[in-house]
């Protein structure tokens, strides 16, 4: 009996070990499947992209200049005896104000010598037409026929007296005109740039007295950047004159004397050449009245300081304009397409500090994507901050912004 007990168990561990493989092969274990997930990986805000009318606002820069500038010279020579107390470095003064006084008393003397002469050539010409007359006579008297020769009428003698009148009178002329030049007056409203000289000192003809210029207005020398050019109207398709001024493109300076005064200006001319060192076309802006004491608060304009501008270009119809900070190394930006980030290459066709106008690679309905994003691969799914979006289970929850979780976890 217990020879058969020892027989029989190993048999049936050998049959359980078979049976138990025999299983196993039939029916295989399977791990547990993780399900899919299909969620959003990560939360993006957007903005459709409309297509609008676009006024494009060039931006440049230059130094103010004076539109008319003068320097004075003293036409005759003699002793400063007065000097406008206006005529100082930034000094105002008004058109026909006398700024320097030289002493005229030389001037007054040559100018009585002058009437002198004057007075004796004509009483020269009264004596030489009354003897030209009295010849006339006599050839008549004698009984001579035919006309008398210009000798015997002493016609010589007489267009020479004339000739000495028209002379004292040129001289008498030149003095009066020396003696007035005496008053150096201002040929404009305007402001003293430079003075070179003081009471006491003696000057000659073309000496430099000072430097002013007109205060009526001012202009700006502004470099436009060639791929500017086709979206401002330059002003050289007219010849300015004063029945088309107002005609140019309205331009604002702004101030850079530590209150940001605004002043209106407009574009008045172009240059008739291209620039040789920067290779840009220059335009010129004319500021009105620009030290007008009546415009509020703001510091007046000084001669060549740096101003910044802002020229209103052209309005461009059913334009697309995005945000800068939505482009990425200025060739591409991403979109939302059916909840898939897609990377979307563009052309940009002018751009500034803020906006660029896209001419290809973007149209209206478009979702663009305005988050700022790293390092992110295109094609991954994405949610839209605010809009609602289905969860498993059927139930719809709107994106907090903060990445998605998978399901499950």
């Amino acid at each position: 009996m217990k020879v058969k007990t020892r027989k029989i168990i190993p048999l049936a561990i050998l049959g359980g070990l078979i049976l138990v493989a025999v299983g196993v092969k039939l029916n295989p274990p399977e791990a547990p499947k993780r399900s899919d997930f299909g969620g959003p990986q990560m939360s993006v805000e957007t903005k459709s992209v409309e297509q609008h009318p676009y006024t494009v606002h060039l931006q440049s820069y230059g130094t103010v200049q004076p539109r008319t500038q003068s320097m004075l010279i003293a036409q005759v020579g003699g002793q400063i005896v007065s000097i406008n107390p206006n005529v100082r470095d930034g000094g105002f003064f008004e058109q026909g104000d006398v700024l320097v006084s030289i002493d005229p008393r030389d001037y007054e003397a040559d100018v009585r010598i002058a009437s002198g002469s004057l007075m004796d050539s004509r009483q020269a010409l009264v004596e030489a037409e009354a003897r030209t007359e009295q010849a006339r006579e006599d050839w008549a008297r004698l009984g001579n026929s035919g006309e008398p020769s210009d000798l015997v009428l002493r016609l010589p003698q007489l267009e020479a007296a004339r000739a000495r009148v028209t002379s004292a009178e040129a001289s008498l002329q030149k003095s009066r005109l020396d003696l007035e030049r005496t008053k150096i007056e201002a040929p404009f409203a305007g402001r003293v740039l430079r003075k070179f000289v003081d009471v006491g000192q003696v000057v000659s003809t073309n000496t430099e007295l000072a430097e002013i210029y007109a205060t009526d207005s001012v202009e700006i020398r502004l470099p436009i950047r060639n791929r500017d050019l086709a979206y401002i109207d330059l002003p050289e398709a007219y010849r300015y004159t004063e029945a088309n001024d107002g005609n140019g493109a309205k331009v604002e300076i702004i101030s850079q004397l530590g209150d940001d005064a605004v002043w209106n200006a407009e574009l008045v001319r172009t240059e008739g050449a291209i620039d040789e060192t920067a290779r840009q076309l220059h335009v010129i802006a004319m500021i009105e009245n620009p030290f007008d004491r009546a415009v509020g608060d703001r510091v007046p304009l000084k001669i060549g300081q740096y101003v910044t501008a802002k020229l209103a270009g052209k309005t461009l119809s059913d334009a697309v304009v995005i945000p800068n900070n939505t482009i990425y190394q200025g060739t591409y930006v991403y979109v939302v397409e059916a909840g898939i980030l897609q990377r979307r290459n563009i052309e940009i066709a002018w751009q500034n500090d803020d906006d660029a106008l896209v001419s290809a690679g973007l149209k209206a309905g478009d979702e663009l994507v305005t988050t700022a994003l790293g390092q992110v691969t295109s094609g991954i799914r994405v949610s839209v901050v605010g809009e609602p979006r289905s969860r498993p289970g059927g139930v719809e929850t709107k994106a907090s912004g903060r990445q998605a979780s998978e399901d499950g976890n």
